[in-house]
C-alpha cells in the first residue's frame, strides 16, 4: 500500500508554535476529567524552538489551578480523514502526567456533543503506569464514561527514552495503530458484534488533531510535584493519503 505525504509540520521557526495551522487553548476548565493544570499560551508552557515543539507542565498557582500546561488544536485550520498519520514525540515522566495525541470530529464544533462526535486516542500515557501506552477510541455507545470504551493498552520496553513515531492507519471500516512501525492493535467497525450505526461508529472525516499535556484529573491522578516542570516533545506531525496503485 503507498501513501502520498499531503500535509506536514516540522515546527520550525521559534516562539508559538505556527498559529495558521494551530489553535492555542487557555483554560483552565477540567476539560470533563477535573484535570488540574491550566492551558496557557505562554512560552514558558508552549514554544517551538530548534525543529521541537515543546509542551511544558509546571508546578504553579495560576488562576485557581495547581499547574500550568499547553494544548493546541487544528479545528478549523487542519482537517484529517482517511489514510495514514504520523506523530514522532517524547515522553515526559512522573506519577501525574498526562500526554496525548488524539482527534476529535469537527462535528463537535457544529454542536455534535461528546461522545457522540467520536474520539480516537492515538497515543495516551499516564505517569503512575511508565510505559503503558494506550490506543482507544469512543463514541456514544463505547466510551470511557460507561467503561465500555474500545481501547487497547500495552508497555512498551524504551518507550520513555528517546523520540518514537506514533502512527494511525484510518479506513473507512477500520483503524490500525503503531508504534515505531510495530503494529499494536486494529479495531474493526462491528467486530465482536459491536454496534455499526453512527452510534457506534462515528468515525467519518473531517477530524482534528488535539496535542496537550495534562496533569492528574480523574485518569492522571494523584501528581509527584517533585518532578515538575516537565515536557512533552513533538518533533513533527506527518499526514498522507493512499495512493491508488
Amino acid at each position: 500500500m503507498k501513501y502520498k505525504l499531503i500535509w506536514e509540520e516540522d515546527f520550525n521557526g521559534e516562539g508559538l508554535p505556527n498559529e495558521a495551522f494551530f489553535n492555542i487553548t487557555e483554560s483552565g476548565s477540567g476539560f470533563g476529567n477535573n484535570e488540574d493544570q491550566y492551558y496557557t499560551r505562554r512560552l514558558k508552557n508552549l514554544y517551538v524552538k530548534d525543529s521541537i515543539l515543546y509542551i511544558t507542565a509546571h508546578k504553579e498557582d495560576y488562576e485557581h489551578r495547581k499547574y500550568t500546561s499547553g494544548k493546541i488544536d487544528t479545528f478549523g485550520k487542519v482537517a484529517f480523514g482517511y489514510g495514514k498519520i504520523e506523530i514522532k514525540a517524547k515522553l515526559p515522566q512522573g506519577r501525574g502526567t498526562w500526554p496525548a495525541l488524539w482527534f476529535l470530529s469537527d462535528s463537535i464544533r457544529k454542536g455534535v456533543r461528546w461522545p457522540d462526535c467520536g474520539e480516537i486516542d492515538l497515543m495516551e500515557n499516564i505517569g503512575r503506569n511508565p510505559g503503558e501506552i494506550h490506543f482507544s477510541l469512543h463514541s456514544k455507545t463505547y466510551n470511557h464514561k460507561i467503561n465500555t470504551q474500545i481501547t487497547y493498552f500495552k508497555t512498551i520496553p524504551g518507550i520513555l527514552e528517546g523520540f518514537h513515531v506514533y502512527k494511525m492507519i484510518w479506513e473507512e471500516d477500520y483503524i490500525s495503530f503503531y508504534v515505531d512501525d510495530l503494529h499494536y492493535v486494529t479495531f474493526r467497525k462491528g467486530e465482536n458484534g459491536r454496534d455499526t450505526t453512527k452510534d457506534g461508529w462515528p468515525f467519518q472525516p473531517p477530524y482534528s488533531l488535539l496535542m496537550n499535556f495534562a496533569v492528574g484529573g480523574n485518569w492522571g491522578g494523584v501528581v509527584d510535584d517533585s518532578i515538575f516542570p516537565q515536557t512533552f516533545e513533538i518533533d513533527y506531525v506527518r499526514y498522507y493519503k493512499k495512493v491508488n496503485e
